[in-house]
């Protein structure tokens, strides 16, 4: 029997086939995406009945495009089977892309049951005809039709799993593409299957009078539209929400590690430190155990933060941290409280030679360890313990006392540890209280200046003054320099004191000259703190010009020490203050380790001896005076003059002057005063003139 086909209808069917196989790689992306398996299995039944009804309206509709010389029609309850076989090896084609592991066997599995379903249905649906005598097969294109459906199935399965990440590039249209090559397969599968049946001459179909072709046509089409549209919408919607959904995860995930952890180094945080602390806590009560807190603080850190910047200084945080960890047995808690303060939690000890012995075994692979980085350590920690109970029984305690105990290390020389002391608190109240005096001394004008004179070779006439800073507090009374001025330069006070002194030495020489006195150079002591500012010239200039000061009448004094901490740097450091008419002295020669080379380079106005050797000239006789003696012949080749500090003596005196010395400060000579009784020495002095 001959038989036709409606061209429009068999167009309809391949652009059926086509959405039908880009709504399943679509819905297998969805699946992936959703991590609840009760949400994957309902996603499975939902897509397998769009994806089902979209494969069997395809082979329907190309079904419906077939006629005969015959009034054709289907059987209902056969076409509802055949659509049940579509809606279950569509359901198996999903479940079998969607499981976490495709291997070549389930592939292979997956693509033949798969093949079959969808040859089932199709030979199905040609049933619905109820042909009488029945269809006739051909083997070798029924062969045919059999081997493309399971291939395509396999295909299908293949490039659902491979393209089943949004986030690939040009996904969409990758999936566009691989639609059409399905579609033609299963296109092709429908086809061949119906080049395999033959009608007999004569023949009657069952199911005339059953379902309408046009109007069957009709409603399948759009029925099938509808729904494979409306499940890619609610697929892509879907996958949109899963994806803002799985975002907000990350992002609520992302919050609770900044919440938990530090940013930089990626270690706890205090919140952190402080759960497992208390955590510790209640397990060392319940076991009557030990366990410490070892804190850390790092040497010289805010020299590096200071001089090559934020970048450099977070560089060796992050080091520090890697290595600390190394450093510390695995189940140790190394936490980051903020800049470069780092504590360890060391439980389960059994005594404190333990915790002493951790701490020692941290400096000594700090000081020898090779590191995977290659690169110099540049830092070392100083190390305060605080033990558990001996040493307090709350968080807060603890970290306070070994905090305080941190102090005490660095006291003692930095990059070494020590325990904590109950005499260690009154040293950090006394600590405490400085800062809150050097503040408010700031604030409510408890500084002032006294100044020493300086005088010539001779002894007789004055050559300037030094400027010594006081500090008198309602409630600790008199600080001396001594005591106030570490804690200053720790804290960074320093800075703001240092520019307040300046200021009022400008204040004090204005007011000097306003009062008809000569002009005199008065010294001012910069710190090493000041140093590292990098606008430090600029502003010292912007104080003298605003108080209407020459440049030439403050020489700022650096010491030996800290000009040779880094000598290439206080070379422009010098070079910059000179420029601007300021005068330069090395204060405290000789008790540091100079470079020859690098004093050359200095080109200072003056090098100021060290008390110490100008004691030793009355202590150690001849090999003192030798001494002196090399230190001013070598400042003179230099052509610098030369200040002794420190002269008590007659003697000292005589032998200064026999040596040429060229100025010199001290009690025999003059003991630091106030700035009227400054004025009033050089208004005598102006006066004897």
């Amino acid at each position: 029997m001959q038989s036709s086909y409606n061209l429009w209808l068999v167009a309809i069917s391949f652009v059926v086939a086509t959405l039908a196989s880009y709504t399943a790689l679509d819905l297998t992306g969805r699946i992936f995406l959703l991590a609840s398996a009760r949400q994957r299995h309902a996603w499975r039944l939902g897509g397998a009945a769009a994806l089902g009804v979209g494969i069997w309206s395809m082979h329907f509709i190309a079904m419906l495009a077939f006629s005969l010389p015959i009034p054709l029609g289907y059987d209902a309850a056969t076409t509802a089977c055949s659509l049940g076989l579509a809606i279950g090896a569509s359901y198996l084609a999903l479940f079998a892309t969607t499981r976490s592991r495709l291997t070549p066997r389930r592939l292979l599995a997956g693509g033949v049951l798969m093949g079959l379903g969808i040859a089932g249905m199709h030979y199905t649906g040609m049933a619905a005809l109820q042909m009488a005598p029945g269809i006739r097969y051909q083997p070798g294109w029924f062969a045919g039709s059999l081997a493309i459906a399971i291939g395509a199935s396999s295909a299908a399965l293949y490039m659902a799993r491979a393209l089943s990440n949004d986030a690939q590039r040009h996904v969409v249209r990758k999936r566009f593409g691989a639609a059409l090559v399905m579609g033609v397969a299963i296109s092709g599968m429908h086809y061949t299957g119906m080049a395999a049946a033959g009608f007999a001459p004569g023949a009657v179909c069952g199911a005339a009078k059953g379902v309408d072709a046009s109007w069957l046509a009709t409603s399948v089409i759009l029925l099938t539209f509808a729904i494979l549209i409306v499940t890619l919408m609610l697929s892509r919607f879907g996958a949109r929400a899963t994806f803002l959904a799985s975002a907000i995860a990350r992002l609520n995930g992302q919050i609770v590690r900044l919440a938990r952890f530090d940013t930089l180094t990626g270690l706890p945080n205090r919140s952190t430190l402080t759960e497992r602390i208390e955590r510790a806590l209640s397990g060392a009560r319940r076991q009557r155990s030990t366990f410490a807190i070892l804190f850390m603080d790092l040497d010289g850190f805010k020299t590096i933060n200071d001089s090559l910047g934020h970048s450099a200084g977070d560089a060796v945080l992050t080091a520090f941290a890697q290595r600390l960890q190394q450093c510390v047995r695995a189940h140790d808690t190394v936490a980051r409280l903020g800049g470069d303060e780092f504590v360890v939690l060391a439980e389960h000890l059994g005594s404190r030679e333990d915790a002493g012995a951790l701490a020692e075994g941290v400096l000594e692979r700090m000081r020898r360890g090779t590191w995977t980085d290659s690169q110099p350590l540049q830092v070392m920690p100083s190390i305060g313990i605080a033990l558990y109970p001996h040493d307090g029984d709350s968080v807060e305690t603890l970290l306070k006392h070994a905090d305080a105990a941190m102090y005490e290390a660095k006291r003692a020389g930095r990059s070494t540890y020590r325990f904590f002391e109950r005499s260690m608190n009154e040293a950090a109240t006394r600590t405490l209280q400085i800062q809150n005096a050097l503040h408010d001394g700031l604030v409510a004008g408890h500084f002032s200046l006294h100044f020493q004179p300086k005088f010539h070779g001779g002894g007789d006439s004055l050559a300037g003054a030094e400027a010594l800073i006081r500090l008198h507090d309602p409630q600790l009374g008199a600080l001396t320099p001594l005591e106030f001025i570490p804690v200053a330069e720790r804290s960074g006070q320093i800075v703001q004191i240092g520019y307040w002194v300046v200021r009022e030495t400008c204040r004090q020489i204005r007011g000097w000259i306003d009062q008809g006195l000569p002009p005199m150079k008065i010294a001012v002591n910069l710190s090493p703190r000041q140093l590292l500012q990098p606008n430090l010239v600029a502003t010292m200039l912007d104080i003298v010009k605003a108080e209407g000061v020459a440049c030439e009448q403050i020489m700022f004094e650096i010491t030996e020490t800290v000009a040779m901490q880094d000598a290439p740097r206080t070379i422009e450091m010098i070079r910059a203050f000179q420029a601007s008419g300021f005068e330069i002295a090395i204060d405290d020669f000789g008790t540091g380790y100079s470079s020859l080379a690098y004093l050359q380079r200095f080109r200072v106005k003056q090098l100021k001896i060290d008390r110490f050797f100008t004691n030793g000239l009355d202590e150690h006789g001849a090999e003192g005076s030798a001494i002196v003696s090399a230190i001013i012949a070598l400042a003179h080749s230099l052509e610098m003059d030369v200040v002794a500090e420190g002269v008590e003596t007659e003697s000292q005196l005589d032998k200064l002057r026999s040596m040429m010395c060229d100025e010199m400060q001290g009690f025999l000579l003059g003991k630091p005063v106030s700035a009227d009784d400054f004025g009033e020495l050089l208004r005598g002095r102006m006066m004897a003139a």
